[in-house]
């Protein structure tokens, strides 16, 4: 079995794999003080929920945009998987072409939603990554990546709105019963959740138009549950998406 680790700045998830069929996987908070034996034991408790042991994991995949994390989860590798882990990152072969500036800048998540997509689609695409930012990711017909676009995300924008303002305060992520907000909960939650579709929609515009090709769309991420149904840019929405890309990644590095 393989266990799939994708590490973000605000949650991580988690998935175990059997071959091709995922067995099960989980959403937690990052904990970015977690050294590797906290994550080990971390791991287990997760597998245990299935009956499983860390032995039974054959090897392990981390995308980690935590430095740290990622390098704790490389101390842990021969303790926990006998050496069975890899982390993205140079060295790693994906099967994409890199075409940016300083390929090294590439976040690894991007890249794994990418090869992801672009593994889904057969074609060109744009993959919309719903975190602590939202991750636009652009991938040619011809499998390289091109780039794409950093914006800040859902939590970000709602916190700063309740710090700075002195009368405001974070509300639940949720629908609004209008669009005309009735109270000032509801006319946060219109600006939040109306707000990010229409970027996303603009965005989305914007690059399948510099991309001058039809390109599908997938969204993935924690948060993208409460936008994607208020966008009309978004063809698709995968919650596996970067679990699936870590996989694809550990079977061309398998061999």
């Amino acid at each position: 079995m393989l266990l799939a680790i994708d590490v973000g700045n605000t949650q991580t998830h988690i998935g175990v794999f059997r071959s091709e069929e995922l067995v099960d996987s989980w959403r937690l908070s990052t904990d970015r003080e977690a050294t590797a034996d906290m994550l080990g034991a971390q791991l287990a408790g997760l597998l245990a929920l299935r009956g499983l042991r860390l032995g039974d994991v054959d090897a392990a995949i981390v995308s980690s945009v935590v430095p740290q994390l990622g390098h704790e989860y490389e101390l842990g590798s021969e303790r926990y998987f006998e050496g069975a882990l890899q982390v993205v990152g140079p060295g790693l072969k994906t099967g994409m072409a890199i075409k940016i500036d300083n390929p090294r800048e590439v976040g690894a998540d991007r890249l794994v939603n990418a090869v992801a997509a672009y593994a889904r689609f057969g074609g060109p695409c744009i993959s919309v990554d719903f975190g602590t930012t939202i991750n636009y990711d652009v991938v040619s017909s011809e499998g390289d990546y091109l780039g794409g676009v950093i914006a800040p995300g859902v939590e970000i924008s709602i916190e700063a709105l309740s710090q700075r303002a002195a009368r405001l305060f974070e509300v639940d992520l949720e629908a609004p019963p209008g669009t005309i907000g009735k109270n000032t909960q509801a006319a946060i939650q219109a600006g939040v959740i109306y707000g990010f579709a229409g970027q996303v929609d603009a965005i989305v515009s914007r690059l399948r138009e510099a991309l001058d090709e039809e390109a599908a769309t997938v969204a993935t991420g924690g948060l993208a549950e409460p936008i994607v149904p208020h966008c009309d840019e978004i063809d698709e929405v995968d919650d596996l998406l970067t679990l699936n890309g870590l996989r694809l990644i550990w079977e061309r590095n398998a061999s």
